[in-house]
């Protein structure tokens, strides 16, 4: 294969037709500049410089890379540069999101005002997310992938947190235990909504109140927050969901759960071929804001 460093050091030879100029404009010696032109002149089976009195003339060979050459030169230096500042009123680009229903109707208005604004050019395919698969980001079939912290997530994903949250419980305006202080018995005692996105039947709240000697009576399993919120808000089904979710849903009653859970992190993922993206990086800068305190 062709060392393609000699298309610099041939750039170079042809522009300034001497090799102790070449050399001194790359910062070799003239036997190392010599040594280079031999190699070149072997690569392109043709002597490309050849003495003409005191100084070197390119051959008809050498004249006619010689445009070639340097274009290539140029191009390969500007695709080595440091990712320069994008316009974003001038980008037309789609981007993929894999978050959940309720993520979207909580800060999906939001940002897209923010992105009509800044970048009218700029579109997002939004896709449900079902699972904790990185191989959509390792495909380039998601762009960014919106969740709760996975401790297990490979190394292979850049991850920042958006915000911190904790579950909390919601019941309709009238229920029962929008009245009086919730208490342990009480609230295990009511009928029940559990999230799982998977289909399982217990997980963390009904781990954490075995351990209380209290079990609660699941009577319905969704498959995410923003059904068991509906739910909730027309039947006398009690729902625990992420706090940030119910913020401005003033049709539900909402109390601290009478036990203790671990608050959780909602962040994005994204592939590292992706980080310096500048186009990329401003939408992770746009979500960062717009989930802000």
């Amino acid at each position: 294969m062709p060392d393609l460093n000699l298309l610099i050091t041939l750039d170079v030879l042809l522009a300034e037709g001497s090799v102790e100029r070449a050399a001194k404009r790359l910062h070799l010696s003239p036997s190392a500049m010599s040594r280079a032109l031999a190699r070149l002149r072997h690569t392109t089976g043709d002597p490309l410089l050849v003495r003409a009195g005191r100084g070197l003339v390119p051959t008809p060979h050498a004249l006619a890379l010689r445009e070639q050459v340097s274009r290539l030169v140029q191009e390969a230096q500007a695709a080595l540069r440091p990712a320069q500042a994008v316009d974003m009123a001038q980008v037309e680009r789609t981007f993929t999101l894999r978050t959940s229903e309720e993520f979207i109707e909580c800060f999906g208005a939001a940002l897209l005002r923010r992105i009509a604004q800044e970048a009218p050019g700029v579109r997002l395919r939004l896709l449900s997310k079902t699972d904790k698969d990185t191989a959509p980001l390792r495909d380039a079939r998601v762009d960014l992938d919106i969740g709760v912290v996975d401790p297990s997530a490979g190394p292979e994903v850049l991850t920042q947190a958006l915000f911190r949250d904790r579950l909390v419980g919601v019941v309709r305006n009238g229920h029962p235990l929008s009245r009086g202080t919730v208490s342990l018995q009480r609230y295990a005692e009511g009928q029940h909504l559990y999230v799982s996105r998977r289909g399982q039947d217990r997980g963390q709240i009904d781990d954490a109140l075995q351990a209380l000697g209290v079990t609660r009576q699941i009577h319905t399993i969704v498959a995410g927050f923003a059904t068991a919120i509906a739910l909730a808000r027309d039947t006398d089904l009690i729902a625990s969901v992420p706090e940030r979710y119910i913020a401005q849903r003033n049709e539900l009653f909402c109390f601290e759960l009478p036990l203790s859970l671990p608050t959780f992190s909602v962040a994005m993922l994204w592939h590292p071929r992706l980080d310096a993206d500048p186009a990329h990086r401003w939408l992770r800068g746009c979500l960062r804001e717009v989930c802000g305190p």
